[in-house]
């Protein structure tokens, strides 16, 4: 994709799932990208040596809190330094805490409204202007099924996911006469990290085979009854980075296996 070789990338959450597969998503278009997230530092490492290798592109790694938008500054000045202005901005890293309202402990509250949703905003507001100067920009707002269709004790989640749309929609209409984009993907079950512990514990619960846990995990969610690979999230977010996608803005896309029409 033409559109996106020598581009810049941010993707926050980017040391495994989505994130992960967004960078090197993104990085095989041709697209320089700047990793953030938690991890075992040689692991993050080799995720970004690795992915440089893999495709002749600059890969550079901030570690910044996303809940501290002092950090959230610092890094997008670093990468700007590194690799030039951002040019895609991709939205994903989430925090998450089970726990029915009244019990919901108020720091994890905090945690969620400052990671899920206000780093979004910051980063948005700090590379907008350098967007707007080159009249281009791509705007990938990660959100949820759960933004839409609820479960208990989910709170903060369903709460911060739900007011990712209407960011998603207050930025794509003050840009839409430009050459910048902003798109909320709502996900299904995808096949994360999180989900992989989802599917540990059913295992431990009741003796199941992984197969199995996943089949049991997935009929009471999608009915597609198959998982959604973190692949493919990324790809339909590299498809809205395209020239083809340029009057695509403040939507919220499903890719959830027809879970959002149940």
């Amino acid at each position: 994709m033409a559109t996106l070789k020598g581009r810049t990338a941010l993707v926050t959450g980017s040391t495994g799932g989505i994130g992960e597969a967004f960078a090197r998503a993104l990085a095989a278009q041709g697209c320089n990208v700047a990793l953030n997230g938690f991890g075992e530092a040689g692991a993050i490492e080799e995720l970004r040596a690795g992915i440089a290798r893999d495709h002749g592109v600059d890969v550079v790694y901030g570690g910044a809190d996303l809940a501290n938008p002092a950090e959230i500054e610092r890094m997008i000045v670093a990468v700007r330094a590194r690799l030039g202005s951002i040019d895609v901005l991709v939205n994903n890293a989430v925090t998450r805490h089970y726990a029915p309202v009244e019990a919901f402990p108020v720091e994890k509250w905090d945690q969620a409204l400052a990671v899920n949703l206000s780093a979004a905003f910051h980063t948005i507001r700090l590379t907008l202007p350098d967007m707007k100067k080159r009249n281009w920009g791509r705007i990938i707002n990660m959100s949820s099924i759960h933004a839409t269709n609820l479960v208990r004790e989910r709170v903060d989640y369903m709460t911060t996911k739900a007011a990712i749309l209407g960011l998603t929609k207050a930025v794509a209409l003050e840009c839409a006469q430009t050459g910048i984009t902003c798109n909320a993907l709502c996900p299904g079950w995808v096949l994360t990290p999180h989900a992989e512990r989802q599917i540990a514990r059913l295992m431990a619960e009741k003796s199941l085979s992984r197969a199995l846990a996943i089949e049991e995990l997935v009929s009471v969610r999608q009915p597609s009854r198959r998982p959604i690979m973190p692949a493919e999230v990324a790809a339909l977010g590299v498809y809205l980075c395209s020239d083809a996608a340029a009057n695509i803005s403040g939507a919220a896309l499903p890719i959830d296996g027809a879970w959002a029409v149940t």
